[in-house]
Parts: structure tokens; C-alpha cells; sequence
């Protein structure tokens, strides 16, 4: 996703009820903050370690951009906590709605406010898991983060993009994967006060972040 020069810094402890909830191991607690710290704002690998697109970078950068994401990441983590009550199927169309997000986004791009708008979908998120909206509204949510997720592609050629969509495809296949193998250990102890209590984070978040790139 590219940059927002009007994005607040992100701070860690907000996704810290999440990486509680997945029941991650006390010893990955840090190492997962770390990647949540304020310095991930610039999420794009290409930028951070100043590469040139090829393939192998192509496909690393897809790999980390989701991870480094903190709206994506967040709203990955909601899904997995929508996915527990849905088959695998329905996993596997966000995936599939995410990918044809990207390829609109490199046909046509410069969608205005879609930074705003990404950040809107912690919103929509948050009111699925509360039962307020139907599901059904999250897979449009999750292919406009796919088209924002492929801005920062524009103008490279096609070998580099073609890795760069295969390593986000990848990347989030596994975000969820893993996400709702870790919730489906702990699903018992998710009771409705503590869903109630995530779907708030990802009000504040979604509302405060949304805000920020309206004003910004």
C-alpha cells in the first residue's frame, strides 16, 4: 500500500488484543509489536531498502507489504475472526475478490480517497462482527485494499508485477491461515464481551485512521 503522508504514526498496542486473542506464544509477543512499531508506516519493501523491481524483489516486497500494513494487517486478522463462523470457501473468495482488486487497481488507477476508504473497512469490518452488516460487504472491503495494495507497482513491467501479486496473494493466504488456525484453539475463549471489545478496537482505528486521511 503506498504511503500516506497524512497518516498518524500507528502504535502497536492497539493491535495487542488481536496478537493476544490469536494466542500467540509470549515469545513471538515482542517480535510482533516490533513489526507494529511506528517506523512500519513506510510499509513498502521497494521504499524501505530502496531495491529496484525485479522478480525476486517484486515477490519479497508482496510478501511484506500486508505484514507491514497496519490497516491491512488489522483488517486481515478481523477477517479471520469473521472466517471462524464460515467455511473455507468463503476465505478463499476474499482472496480471489483481492486479486481482481489488483489487477482494476493496475488498469485503472488513482481511485480518489481510497486510502480513506481502506481505512473505512476496519469500520465495516468491526459492524460484521457485531451483526450489524452482512458479510457479504466485506469482499468488495477486501478487493479495494487489493487495488491500494498495487498503487505502488504502477510503471514497473510485468515480470516484477507478476511476482509482487503472487507474493501478496501468498502473503495474505497465509496471514489468514494461520490467523484462524491460532483463533480456532482459543474460539472458546472468545466470548462475546471479548468480540464486542475487538470490534471497538477496530471502530477507533478504523474511524481515527479514516479521519486522518480525509484531513491529512
Amino acid at each position: 500500500m503506498s504511503i500516506s503522508k497524512g497518516r498518524q504514526p500507528f502504535h502497536g498496542p492497539a493491535v495487542a488484543p488481536f496478537v493476544l486473542a490469536l494466542g500467540l506464544p509470549a515469545a513471538l509477543l515482542p517480535a510482533a509489536l516490533l513489526l507494529l512499531a511506528p517506523a512500519a508506516q513506510a510499509h513498502h519493501l521497494m521504499h524501505l531498502l530502496h531495491l529496484k523491481p525485479t522478480p525476486l524483489t517484486g515477490l519479497i516486497s508482496g510478501l511484506a507489504h500486508p505484514v507491514l500494513g497496519p490497516d491491512h494487517l488489522l483488517f486481515l486478522l478481523a477477517l479471520s475472526l469473521v472466517g471462524l463462523r464460515h467455511r473455507a470457501s468463503w476465505m478463499l473468495a476474499l482472496l480471489g475478490t483481492g486479486l481482481a482488486g489488483s489487477a482494476l487497481g493496475l488498469v485503472l488507477p488513482g481511485l480518489p480517497f481510497a486510502e480513506a476508504l481502506v481505512s473505512f473497512t476496519l469500520v465495516l469490518v468491526a459492524l460484521v462482527l457485531l451483526g450489524r452488516l452482512d458479510r457479504r460487504l466485506l469482499l468488495p472491503a477486501f478487493a479495494l485494499h487489493g487495488y491500494v495494495l498495487s498503487a505502488t507497482v504502477l510503471g514497473w513491467n510485468p515480470a516484477p508485477i507478476s511476482f509482487y501479486v503472487l507474493g501478496l496473494l501468498i502473503s495474505q493466504g497465509l496471514l489468514l491461515l494461520f490467523a484462524l488456525g491460532a483463533l480456532r484453539h482459543t474460539a472458546v475463549a472468545l466470548s462475546t464481551t471479548t468480540t464486542r471489545s475487538l470490534a471497538a478496537v477496530l471502530l477507533g482505528c478504523g474511524a481515527a485512521w479514516t479521519w486522518s486521511a480525509l484531513v491529512g
